[in-house]
């Protein structure tokens, strides 16, 4: 399944718009919001702990994910912060790390690449356990997410811009293997 494909740390502030251009196509994004996730991620990458892994096929990118230690002070974690306390399950704000993106080139996936990426990234995390965020729906992340662990922590969360609802997804580390 990943024969052709090398999995390593990714220097994404030198790499993000390539990481961009792989979110855009798999998450359908136009190029003002390109923009905008332009500016999200390079500002991420100068947190304490914030690292990358990127999928390449020879010299082009075809998935990345990265992530960090959550703080309650980020702004991902003040929008969700009401909806985990809502469930009891606010604590998980603490001593995690956050899944902030993972996207595989549609072309590329269902071939183990975004398992691949997110098992090895939270492999390296000192925090026992993991969050995300997902689009709330049955979707074949989703999927993936439940089968390496995670579990559904609040659902139906509404980012400020976002049209659809999301769900926060939570899971012990090191996460689940088949």
């Amino acid at each position: 399944m990943l024969r052709d494909i090398e999995i390593a740390p990714l220097d994404l502030p030198l790499h993000v718009d390539e990481a961009l251009a792989v979110q855009a196509v798999a998450f359908g994004l136009g190029s003002e919001e390109v923009a905008v996730r332009r500016q999200i991620v390079l500002r991420h990458m100068t947190y304490p702990g914030a690292r990358a892994l990127g999928a390449t096929v020879g010299r082009h990118l075809v998935g990345f994910v990265y992530g960090m230690p959550n703080d309650r002070t980020h702004w991902w974690s003040t929008v969700v912060e009401p909806y985990l306390r809502a469930q009891g399950q606010d604590a998980w704000l603490d001593d995690s790390f956050v899944i902030t993106e993972l996207h595989v080139h549609p072309r590329h996936q269902n071939r183990g690449i975004g398992r691949s990426l997110i098992t090895r990234i939270t492999d390296s995390a000192t925090e026992p356990r993991s969050i995300l965020s997902a689009i709330d729906t049955d979707s074949p992340a989703r999927g993936l997410y439940r089968s390496l662990g995670y579990v559904d922590l609040a659902r139906q969360v509404h980012f400020p811009s976002a049209p659809k609802p999301y769900a926060v997804m939570g899971a012990p580390l090191p996460l689940l293997r088949r």
